[in-house]
């Protein structure tokens, strides 16, 4: 072999390194993004003003804009904030995705005037009592989300958005590590849980939690996974390692119905 061709080969394996490494990051870069919008409301006023604004405005330019699927959910029926709160899911495909929406959406004249009502409320007649927003990275063993498919109403169905926070940044980082490298999250897609996501909230008003929505055709099938899973032998192991202990400090647990507008 030539000295030429020993030099040739050491350059094509570099160029080959160098082309896996490149596509390594890519792939390890592309998780995807979501904002959680909370609307807090006052009563039924609210709600109707911000429906009209979400179904007629906010959505349609959110899909003229590429966004493909927005959730929006209001709590069950029986849930003390049922008619006084609404939550918004968007997904994006980067921070700078994120950022560059609300321009978007200032350039969007179809939107300024089907939404202006709502947008150009007065002070004295304001269509909501505060909004809350949520910023939150995908997971790696969960890096997009996934749009179920069920057939019942959307009234019918309930979507559990469930927040884990943790009492420090390192306890925080086990009770991560527990849905990825330890299992968790293999175990929910195994029962049929039906996840739209799980992310890492990276900004927020509650740090450092987690949060994740999974989904159901009812109630029945909610409560019927849910024992399935709290009785899993698998579960049962991964909740009883002492890595795991005292991971979470507060969970909050909140059952939704899909609106009849929302995408899914």
């Amino acid at each position: 072999m030539t000295r030429l061709t020993k030099k040739f080969r050491r350059t094509s394996i570099l160029i080959v390194i160098f082309i896996l490494s490149f596509s390594a990051s890519i792939f390890a870069a592309s998780r995807d993004y979501y904002q959680i919008q909370v609307y807090r409301l006052t009563g039924k006023v609210q709600e109707e003003k911000i429906d009209n604004f979400l179904k007629n405005a906010y959505l349609p330019a959110l899909h003229r804009a590429g966004i493909a699927k927005v959730g929006v959910f209001k709590p069950i029926e029986s849930d003390t904030t049922s008619g006084k709160r609404i939550y918004i899911w968007i997904s994006f495909t980067s921070p700078d995705h994120f950022a560059k929406i609300q321009d978007v959406l200032a350039s969007d004249k179809e939107y300024q005037t089907k939404g202006i009502d709502f947008l150009g409320a007065p002070f004295d007649n304001v269509p909501f009592f505060r909004k809350e927003s949520i910023l939150l990275k995908a997971f790696p063993d969960a890096p997009n989300y996934f749009i179920p498919n069920h057939k019942t109403a959307p009234s019918e169905r309930i979507y559990e958005l469930r927040s884990y926070e943790g009492p420090t940044e390192n306890l925080f980082r086990q009770k991560v590590k527990m849905f990825n490298e330890g299992g968790e999250i293999k175990l929910f897609k195994s029962l049929d849980f039906n996840a739209v996501f799980y992310a890492e909230v990276i900004s927020g008003s509650t740090m450092p939690n987690l949060m994740y929505l999974t989904t159901f055709a009812d109630m029945s099938a909610h409560d019927a996974h849910w024992d399935a899973f709290r009785a899993h032998p698998e579960w049962k192991a991964l909740s009883a390692l002492p890595e795991y202990k005292n991971t979470v400090s507060k969970s909050v647990k909140l059952l939704l119905h899909p609106t009849d507008y929302s995408d899914f």
